[in-house]
């Protein structure tokens, strides 16, 4: 199941630096992962500081 950024994100970066696959990238809004390149890691839900990532 792959992780989701919700609109709480505040597009500080600090999720894609976790990220080992380079699955998040910054979106129009706030930064968004790829769902096909997501490897349900958890890395990113760790590594965000206002706890905008959960599973999907």
């Amino acid at each position: 199941m792959a992780h989701k950024i919700s609109d709480d994100c505040i597009s500080c970066g600090a999720c894609a630096d976790t990220c080992p696959v380079g699955a998040i990238s910054q979106g129009s809004d706030h930064y968004e992962i790829d769902a096909n390149e997501c490897i349900d890691c958890g890395a990113c839900e760790g590594g965000c500081p206002v706890s905008a990532i959960s599973e999907e």
